[in-house]
């Protein structure tokens, strides 16, 4: 996949090309509207994007890079099944040994025992750590499908769009491994999605191959195609940065007046208050983005990647907007520190919690904010003296055990549907 030869020459150097395409790529990765919230969170699914991403950094290597491509990918899908994605990894080395082993490069076709058996690896890594497990949940039906659709149409912005225009443009050679390897890798997360009911996690194990399908439309698109891009970047994400600053402007002052008491409605007890550094990456942050609307809107400019370079910057510019500015409200809003000092009151210090069935991240905020012992076991008959139980609205009331008295019912502050029961011995 190289640029065609002039005819007097001129034409960009095969390392320049491929350079241009990986910065394409790269900036189409970033932009990806998934990678907002998923991203930039502390779970699995950040190491499964990794480990996707050496799985591709491999194929492509295969033919060049030798060793190196093999001990990636012999690294990369065993990670990947070490995280909780073995089905991906093994589902990963059979379509990657059946490409590879098809390659016109000799190093190619000797990839593919290298592939085959990172699979085997990542199979049997599973096996040993218990990470197997089944998430089926197909439902046949015409809300399912429109789910699925609305799922795909924002969490794969950009790429979805660039990523069709690409296998369109290059249909006369969708067998060529710059072409098949990222489009099996990404059918494999999509197909993971739709298995899963909608499972949002198992699309970001497409992001890597879907950014790379993308920088190969990067050459084939027209300036009104270009231009519509950077208009709807400008828009949306100046719009988006906008409304953050006069949220944050309510919470801190107290104007707009409305805004301010939609936020108390949405969030009682919560007090917002002004911090110069978050406030100053945020304004250093804008003032960025300014300029890079600036240096895109410049007539001068003939880098390939231009059109990736305010989608990617805007997805930017929201995040480190959120993370200075909103984060204290998401803070209060989704993390579990208000509620466990709801909960204080109600529990002694040091005391035993049973907790069957909690989530360990509302485990672990007990442990660490109310420093109690928490047992968490399902089916074991706690011996705490303290018994925590959740009820939800429009459901069945939760009957209190025998031997147990209600203490209390804790309610999170921005949470209307879910009730704690506090429940402690009665003898």
């Amino acid at each position: 996949a190289q640029p065609v030869a002039f005819a007097f020459g001129g034409e960009a150097t095969p390392v320049d090309y491929a350079r241009a395409m990986a910065d394409g790529a790269l900036l189409a990765l970033i932009a990806s509207l998934g990678l907002l919230q998923l991203g930039h969170e502390t779970t699995p699914e950040l190491a499964q994007l990794f480990a996707a991403a050496l799985v591709l950094w491999a194929c492509a290597a295969a033919p060049f890079r030798g060793w190196r491509a093999r001990g990636a990918m012999l690294a990369g899908l065993p990670l990947l099944a070490a995280s909780g994605a073995p089905t991906m990894a093994v589902l990963f080395g059979v379509a990657v040994s059946g490409i590879t082993a098809r390659s016109t490069y000799a190093g190619g076709r000797s990839f593919a025992p290298w592939a085959a058996l990172a699979g085997v690896l990542a199979a049997l890594l599973a096996w040993a750590l218990g990470t197997w497990g089944w998430r089926v949940e197909v439902e046949a039906s015409g809300a399912q499908v429109l789910q699925l659709l609305r799922l795909w149409l924002w969490f794969l912005w950009p790429v979805w769009l660039l990523a069709l225009w690409t296998l369109w443009r290059w249909r006369r050679h969708l067998a060529k491994r710059h072409i098949s390897l990222p489009r099996a890798l990404a059918a494999g997360a999509l197909v993971a999605c739709v298995a899963g009911g909608g499972f949002d996690r198992a699309l970001m194990l497409g992001l890597p191959g879907l950014a790379v399908l993308a920088a190969f439309a990067l050459p084939t698109l027209q300036r009104g195609t270009t231009a519509a891009i950077d208009w709807f970047s400008v828009f949306f994400f100046s719009i988006a940065a906008l409304t953050i600053w006069v949220i944050y402007a309510a919470m801190v002052t107290g104007t707009p007046a409305r805004i301010a008491a939609n936020v108390a409605k949405l969030a009682p007890g919560f007090e917002a208050r002004f911090a110069l550094l978050p406030f100053g990456l945020a304004a250093l942050a804008t003032l960025a983005w300014l300029g890079l609307v600036r240096w895109r809107t410049g007539r001068h400019q003939q880098a390939l990647w231009k059109s990736l370079v305010l989608p990617a910057g805007g997805v930017a510019l929201a995040w480190l907007l959120l993370m200075t500015l909103s984060l204290p409200l998401f803070d209060y809003t989704r993390g579990n520190r208000p509620w466990v000092a709801r909960l204080a009151p109600w529990v002694p210090a040091g005391a035993c919690v049973a907790a069957p069935g909690y989530p360990r991240s509302a485990v672990a905020a007990l442990e660490q904010y109310g420093h109690w012992r928490v047992d968490a076991r399902p089916a074991v008959e706690p011996t705490c003296t303290v018994l925590l139980r959740s009820e939800r609205r429009g459901q069945p009331a939760v009957a209190v055990p025998a031997g147990w008295e209600l203490a209390a019912r804790v309610r999170r502050p921005t949470d209307r549907d879910e009730t704690t029961l506090v429940l402690r011995r009665s003898r």
